[in-house]
């Protein structure tokens, strides 16, 4: 597992996965308390957080089919959505692993018939897996290419 210890070294291993799968990538960064979306309570003009750190967020979108974007918050965690599938609090170092399974195939989508349901399953290394719950709505062409 990669060590990513701040969001720009995570936006860097993501411009280099964009560059593997050839595929674009678009960032919008947010730097200072007064910006990132989880300091919407920070004053007028407050741009450090109380320890005097600067907070920095990045939003990162990829182009391509499937359509994957990454919201990467300063405290370490992330929020991935894989065509409307929204993945939260994924640890900013699984990041990177949880993208190549993504474009690289790895990743499918398990139905369930009864009772009827439908579950991303994104495997990660060390025989973990991220499971999210999708919705019968957002069974776009791509996921339900990957139903097994």
């Amino acid at each position: 597992m990669e060590q990513l210890p701040t969001t720009q070294a995570a936006v860097t291993a993501l411009r280099a996965i964009a560059e593997e799968y050839a595929l674009e990538i678009e960032v919008t960064d947010d730097i200072g308390a007064d910006q990132t979306s989880r300091h919407s309570a920070a004053g007028v003009g407050v741009v450090v957080d109380a320890d005097g750190s600067l907070p920095h967020e990045a939003f990162v979108e990829f182009g391509g089919v499937p359509r994957v974007s990454v919201r990467l918050f300063h405290e370490g965690d992330a929020l991935i959505d894989v065509e409307g599938v929204e993945c939260p609090d994924i640890p900013r170092e699984d990041v990177p692993a949880f993208l190549h399974s993504v474009f690289g195939g790895l990743a499918h989508v398990r139905a369930r018939r009864f009772p009827p349901g439908y579950r991303l399953i994104v495997p990660l290394p060390g025989d973990r897996a991220h499971k999210e719950f999708v919705p019968i709505f957002l069974l776009t062409p791509w996921l339900s290419s990957r139903v097994r």
